[in-house]
C-alpha cells in the first residue's frame, strides 16, 4: 500500500517536473508580454494626457483646473492599466475587485485624511478661494504664493524660496487671507511725532511725499489723521493705496521717503525715554 502511494507522488512529481520546463516557458513569454503592454499603456496615459491638456487649455480652462483634472486622470488610467495586465497574467480581475469591495471600509478609514484632502481639493477648485500666482496665509500663519493645486496638496513658495505643502481639506475647512485676489491694496504708514509738533504742517509734509510717488494710486482715497495719542509721540497713520504688484515697493518706498521728509523739515520723530532719579542717601 505505501509503495503504490510512493509511485503514485513519485508519478506526479515526475510529471510536474516535465511541465516545468514549458509552464516557465509560457510564464516567461507572459511576463514579457506584460511589461511590453505596461510601456506601451504608459506611453499611451501619456498621450492621453497630453491630447487632455491641450485640450483643455483650448477651452481657456484655469490652470488649477487643468492640472487637478490631469492628475485624477493619471491616477484612474494608472490603476485601469495595472488591473489590465494582472488579468492578462491570468489574475481574476472580479476576484481584485470583489476583494477592493469587501475591504472598502478599512481602506476608508486607513486613508480617510487622503480622502478628506481629495474632496478639499475638489472644493478649492469649484468654489475657487484662491489660484496659482495668488499670495495667501492660511489659518495656522503658513503664507506664500501658490505654485499649484494638485489631488491632494497644495503648493506654496515662500518669499525666501521655501516650499509649503498644505493638506487641501486643512485649506478647505479653515479660513484663508489672499492678498492678491483683489486689484489694489492699502498701506497703512505709522508715523510717530513729538507733541510739540504742529501736526497741520506735517500733514502736509506728508501729503507732498504722497503727491510724489509714482506707486500710490492717485485715483484711490487716501487720508492722514491721528492714529493715537501715544505716552511719548502723537502718531500718525498715513493711508493710501498701490497696486498688488507693487505695493510692498511701494510701502518700503513710503517709509523711507517719510523719514528723510520729515528730517528735512526738522520734525522730530521721538522714541521712548525713561527718567531714572536716584536720591543720595546721607
Amino acid at each position: 500500500m505505501y509503495a503504490q502511494e510512493f509511485e503514485k507522488d513519485a508519478g506526479i512529481i515526475e510529471k510536474f517536473l516535465e511541465e516545468l520546463p514549458e509552464k516557465a516557458f509560457h510564464l516567461g513569454i507572459r511576463v514579457v508580454l506584460a511589461g511590453l503592454a505596461f510601456l506601451i499603456g504608459v506611453q499611451l496615459i501619456r498621450l492621453i494626457r497630453h491630447l487632455l491638456k491641450k485640450a483643455l487649455n483650448k477651452s481657456r480652462v484655469e490652470s488649477s483646473a487643468v492640472h487637478f483634472i490631469d492628475s485624477f486622470v493619471k491616477f484612474g488610467l494608472y490603476f485601469i492599466l495595472i488591473l489590465s495586465i494582472a488579468a492578462s497574467l491570468g489574475v481574476d480581475a472580479a476576484s481584485i475587485l470583489a476583494i477592493l469591495g469587501s475591504a472598502s471600509v478599512a481602506i476608508g478609514l486607513a486613508v480617510q485624511g487622503s480622502l478628506s484632502n481629495l474632496a478639499g481639493g475638489v472644493l478649492l477648485l469649484v468654489l475657487k478661494p484662491f489660484g496659482p500666482g495668488d499670495y495667501i496665509k492660511d489659518a495656522e500663519g503658513n503664507e506664500g504664493t501658490v505654485e499649484n493645486i494638485d489631488v491632494f496638496y497644495t503648493y506654496l513658495i515662500t518669499p525666501d524660496h521655501k516650499i509649503i505643502v498644505l493638506p487641501n481639506g486643512t485649506l478647505a475647512n479653515g479660513s484663508i487671507t489672499n492678498y492678491t485676489m483683489c486689484k489694489s491694496r492699502r498701506i497703512d504708514i505709522l508715523v510717530g511725532i513729538s507733541y510739540k509738533e504742529d501736526i497741520k504742517t506735517v500733514k502736509q509734509i506728508l501729503e507732498r511725499v504722497l503727491d510724489a510717488d509714482p506707486g500710490v494710486l492717485k485715483d484711490q482715497d487716501r487720508r492722514i489723521f491721528v492714529e493715537t495719542l501715544g505716552d511719548s509721540s502723537v502718531v500718525l497713520n498715513v493711508r493710501c493705496w498701490a497696486g498688488q504688484e507693487e505695493y510692498w515697493e511701494t510701502k518700503w518706498r513710503l517709509t523711507e521717503a517719510v523719514k528723510y521728509a520729515l528730517d528735512d523739515a526738522g520734525i522730530s520723530i521721538p522714541y521712548p525715554q525713561m527718567d531714572v532719579h536716584l536720591d543720595h542717601l546721607d
